[in-house]
Formats: C-alpha cells, structure tokens, sequence
C-alpha cells in the first residue's frame, strides 16, 4: 500500500474545507474470580471495576457469510438466526433451560417474524418461557444486542444472556405502492359490490409499481454509497487508495481462512443443498482489475465501487454472554471481558460514516486507556473510503477541535494491529450480524496474539456509531 493517503487535492472533485485540511495528511500508521483478575496478559492492570459484575463471552459463532442471492436465497430470517443459535448450543453445550434471555438484531425485517429472536429461539429448541426480544439500530444492532445483555447481567436481572443478529438480503420486503396498498384495504372493508366496484374504477397502472427498499436516509434521502463518496472526497482520498485498502482486506481474509483463523464460522447445512463452511465473498483480485470498475453512486467522477465497498451479505451470529461468577461455575473458561462501551450520533448528512472516530475517545476515556493500550483494532469496513477517512480524522488534531470539540486527536490505529484478519468488505456485512463477528474477532484475536484489550468500532446509518474495549480473559 505504497501510496495509500499520497493524493493530493488537485486529483479530487472537492472543494469541502474538510479537503484543504486533509489532503496531504498521511496515514500513521471466589478463588477463581481472584486468581483471574490477578493473571492478566502483558502484567496490563484489568479494567474490573468495584461494586460491578465482571460480565464475559464464552464464545460466538456465526454461520458463513454469503452473497445476496447465493445458497441462502430460498430461506427465511429466522432459518439463519435458528442456525446460528444452534451452532453456539453445539459449541459451548449451554443447558438451554439456563438461558434467562435471548436478544437479537435485525435491520430489514420479515414481516411474518418481526421478533426473529423469539422465532428463532424456538426453532432451535430453547423452552418458550426463555424470552426473547429483537433490536434494530443498523449496522450496530447485533452491538446493540450485545450491550442491552451485558446491561441485563450488570443489573443482576440475567445471569447468562444469548445475543446475536440476523440479516437475509436475498429476499427483503418488497411493497406495493402506498396508493395500492390503501386500495386493497378499503377493498377488504367494502361491504357492497357498489363500494367494490366503486374503488376498483379509482385503479391506475402506475399502482403497481413497488417501492423498493434502500439503503438510504430517511432524514436526508441520500444512498449510503453516495454519502461515502462524498466522504472520500471531502477528505481527499483517491480511487487508487480506496482500491488499495479493500485489496488488503480481501487479501487479509483470504490468508485468515485458509490458515483456520475464522474459527467461529460453522457450517450449515441449507435444505436442500450441500453444507455451506466457509463465506463465499472473499475474492482478492488486483489493483489492475478493481481499476476497471465505473463508479456505483456518484457518476462518472465517483471513486467508490463495488470493489471498495461491503457487498449485499446474508449470514447470522450469535454469542453466549455471562457473569463471571456464573460462567466459572459452570466449568466455562471465558474468551474475554466485554468491558466500557459508548454509542454515539452526529449529523446524518456529512457526518454519517464517522461513527469510530466521535466512538474511539469516548470509550477510551471511560476505559482509562490510550490508543498506545490497544492490541487489536476491529472497526466495520462499509467502504474503503469510510475506513481510510475516519482513519485521517482520528489522526488530526484540527477536525478534534472544530468538529468535536476536542483539545486534541485520538490518533489513528497502527495497520499491523488493525483489522489483520479481514473485515467487511471482504467477509460480509449481514447488517444486522456484524457487531458480533467483530467481538468474537477481537476476543480471538487477543487469544491467539497474546493481547490483552481489544477496540470495536462501527458506523451506523443514521449518523450512529459504537465503540466498545475487550478484554482478554487471563490464559
């Protein structure tokens, strides 16, 4: 990645005062319980804090991530959802009966099962006096998942919580129009033929047309792709360097599964096809190629493509949650501490991809710790130009002052510990099962590195954004 962040204004459609200050700035790159908070990886103080459950992840798991439109098309939400919690049950051997709760995230909901969680609970065999509620906040509502559980168990009201999130986008809702839609149920109260026929002679063609869903802001009524192009462009980021980003990535991904890192994909067998075992997005090209692709959103002089940005994914996560006690009573050895946590929200418009930028100080600040304390990073990759200018911004000490109101930048994640093993744009963005791959990453990651905290970031349309640290739990 030799000229990541080495463009200069001149190369860019941009005018934005974001681009005069950005153009030129580079990269830079019991017993137990006692006997646990005493061993901590690289001697590092713990993060427990007095009078406070110590609140763990056991493990998670995920299906595979798949293209939109490949193997997982003929199913329904909560068929994944019911995967995944079925593949945790078989990974941890968790008694169902000692599951307080199950809490899910979803973005585009099935309408025949808008409470997925509770769906997919049953299908999986969990007993139906186990509640079970879905959330929905964008990209970060398996985060949102996550975090509502360590709530539950800090508050002393659940013991061992079940969080995930689910997203099937080969087959989202599709409407008819607003004015057939009121047609149909003003025909299914007429009491008459009269009143029948009545409404049927108020029928027009252009009725039939559908409303298509978008990934577009309701408050703005921009596409999520051409707010990142905009993005790219404000802070001056060039194709080259977006194209460069997302080759690592794939590159990343592809050097991650074939050496067994992505431990927490399981394989799931799709009725009525073969057993899927790994995701089937991960496709490191070249520069040569990506180079070839037109711009997506903003044409003909955009520099977002379907080569640097996360495509249409279905998949499902979900992990096992406890308090510390619980889960050493058990016989369980934690993977890690899910420790401070912050959602964040800042203007939707220019604003909407900044999320881990105004998100990383903040949990920082709760945590007691700097950047230089971090061992893993893993934020969510919507778009190389999304990643590369929260990147730049967090490493400027003018968009900390004039933007958030900051005496000074957070800094910027060195590569080498950030995002090693792939990220979105190469493994799939399910929207609503992200956040959980990126904790079980992370807790892995620490694992296997000899690390002790661990930082996950993520934007959310909307303008939302959340960070939270990991912690590893003592070898």
């Amino acid at each position: 990645m030799t000229s990541l962040l080495t463009y200069t204004l001149k190369y860019l459609p941009s005018t934005s005062q974001w681009t005069l200050r950005f153009s030129m700035r580079p990269l830079s790159c019991s017993s137990q319980l006692r006997a646990a908070a005493a061993v901590q990886a690289k001697s590092k103080r713990t993060l427990a804090k007095p009078n406070l459950r110590n609140i763990v992840v056991v493990d998670g798991v995920r299906t595979p991530f798949l293209l939109s439109g490949t193997s997982y098309k003929d199913l329904m939400p909560h068929d994944l959802a019911r995967a995944a919690l079925s593949g945790l049950l078989h990974r941890t051997s968790v008694p169902k009966d000692v599951v307080d709760y199950i809490i899910f995230g979803t973005v585009i909901q099935e309408v025949k099962t808008s409470n997925v969680a509770r769906e997919a609970a049953l299908g999986a065999g969990f007993s139906d006096r186990t509640p079970a509620h879905t959330v929905t906040m964008a990209c970060i509502s398996s985060n949102q998942a996550m975090t509502t559980a360590v709530n539950l168990i800090a508050s002393g009201q659940c013991d061992v919580v079940v969080a995930g999130g689910v997203e099937l986008m080969s087959d989202v809702p599709i409407r008819h129009s607003r004015k057939m839609r009121k047609m149909m149920l003003d025909l299914n109260k007429a009491k008459t033929l009269g009143q029948r026929l009545s409404l049927i002679s108020k029928f027009r063609l252009n009725f039939l047309s559908p409303e298509l869903p978008a990934v577009a802001e309701f408050s703005t009524n921009e596409t999520m792709g051409h707010s990142a192009d905009r993005l790219a462009a404000a802070f001056a980021i060039s194709r080259l360097e977006q194209d460069e980003y997302a080759l690592r990535s794939h590159s990343l991904a592809k050097k991650a599964q074939d050496e067994g890192l992505l431990s927490d994909v399981v394989p799931f067998k799709v009725p009525g096809k073969d057993t899927v075992t790994q995701d089937n997005g991960i496709r490191p090209s070249s520069l040569e190629q990506m180079a070839k692709l037109k711009p997506a959103f903003i044409k003909p002089y955009g520099t977002v493509t379907a080569a640097n940005s996360s495509f249409l994914t279905d998949g499902a996560s979900a992990v096992l949650i406890l308090a510390e006690e619980k889960a050493l009573a058990m016989g369980y050895k934690p993977k890690a501490y899910l420790r401070d946590f912050v959602y964040v929200s800042q203007d939707p418009k220019d604003q909407l991809l900044l999320g881990p930028t105004y998100a990383t100080p903040k949990v920082l600040e709760k945590a007691g710790l700097t950047m230089n304390d971090i061992d893993a990073f893993e934020f969510h990759e919507a778009f190389s130009g999304q990643i590369l200018a929260n990147l730049k911004a967090m490493d400027s000490d003018w968009f900390a002052q004039n933007y958030m109101g900051r005496k000074a930048k957070v800094g910027s994640p060195p590569l080498e510990k950030f995002n090693i093993w792939g990220g979105s744009l190469s493994l799939g963005h399910p929207f609503g099962a992200t956040g959980c791959r990126l904790v079980m990453a992370t807790a892995n990651r620490l694992q296997k590195e000899g690390g002790q905290y661990g930082l996950v970031a993520a934007c959310a349309a909307g303008g939302q954004g959340h960070a939270m640290i990991v912690e590893a739990y003592p070898k």
